[in-house]
C-alpha cells in the first residue's frame, strides 16, 4: 500500500509559481486519506480564494496522484479555514 509519506513526497514536487515553494511547505494541504491503494482523497486551498494559479495546483496535485497509482482521486478544494503562512514559511519568506 502506498504510504501517506510518499504521497506527501509526491505532492512536494509540485509548486506554486508565484512562490515557487512546494504546496505542502506552504500549508496549502490541509488533508490526506488514503481510502485504498486505488482510491485518495486530498483537501487543499489556494492562497486566496481569486489565486490565478488554483485550477493549474489542482490539477498538478490531481496528476502527482495519479502517478502513484490512484485512480479514484477526490481532490476538494477548501477555504474554511482561509490560508495563513505559518511563523516558520513568514520567516523562510523573509515576511
Amino acid at each position: 500500500m502506498i504510504t501517506k509519506d510518499a504521497v506527501v513526497e509526491k505532492i512536494k514536487t509540485v509548486k506554486d509559481p508565484e512562490i515557487n515553494l512546494d504546496v505542502w511547505t506552504m500549508g496549502l494541504i490541509y488533508e490526506v486519506d488514503i481510502l485504498s491503494e486505488e482510491m485518495i482523497r486530498v483537501i487543499m486551498t489556494y492562497t486566496t480564494p481569486l489565486c490565478p494559479f488554483g485550477s493549474a495546483l489542482k490539477e498538478q496535485v490531481h496528476a502527482a496522484l495519479q502517478d502513484l497509482g490512484f485512480t479514484t482521486i477526490a481532490l476538494e478544494v477548501t477555504f474554511n479555514p482561509p490560508w495563513q503562512p505559518s511563523e516558520e514559511l513568514r520567516t523562510m519568506l523573509g515576511i
